[in-house]
């Protein structure tokens, strides 16, 4: 009786994994049935423009609203970033000439010069995240393009086109 159990576990095991599921190739197309489905816009196209010129993959998706705000963070942050560079520099040259007259050189002027430099790092963080989010977002949106939502006509709701095959 353990025999034929084991026979047919190993049975069970051996043609689940003949035919279980395989990740396909497609990129660009799902075949459906007798149909062939086309993404209209790349996902791979919408990350190299973003990667390039951040904001252009919301333009190439056509989330033309989204380009603005991504400008506008990535413009804020190189802001602060300059800013509390320029700021470092200076504290940091003046506690050298302070350190090169007194010898111990002023606190004050080393506290600030750390400050600002741990403020410029974090604006640094700041405009890296920004940065790759700017990319994931044109990844996001250019995979859910052509993703329907229309509103059903009889009850007025939104219904989703979504198709499942078995």
């Amino acid at each position: 009786m353990k025999k034929i159990i084991n026979i047919l576990l190993f049975l069970s095991i051996f043609t689940s994994l003949l035919y279980s599921q395989t990740e396909q190739e497609i990129d660009e197309s799902v075949q459906l049935g007798d149909s062939v489905y086309v993404m209209t816009k790349s996902p791979l196209g919408a990350v190299l423009r973003s990667a390039l010129i951040p904001g252009w993959g919301q333009v190439y998706n056509e989330s033309y609203w989204k380009a603005p705000i991504v400008w506008g963070f990535l413009g804020y942050f190189a802001y602060y970033w300059i800013d509390n560079n320029n700021m470092y520099i200076k504290y940091s040259d003046l506690y050298k000439e302070s350190y090169a007259i007194g010898g111990l050189g002023n606190q004050t002027y080393l506290s600030n010069r750390d400050f600002y430099r741990d403020q410029r790092d974090e604006f640094a963080v700041y405009i890296l995240l920004t940065y790759l989010l700017n990319l994931v977002d044109a990844y996001v949106d250019a995979h859910l393009f052509d993703f329907d939502v229309t509103e059903n006509p009889m009850t007025r709701t939104p219904q989703m086109g979504i198709k499942i095959h078995f």
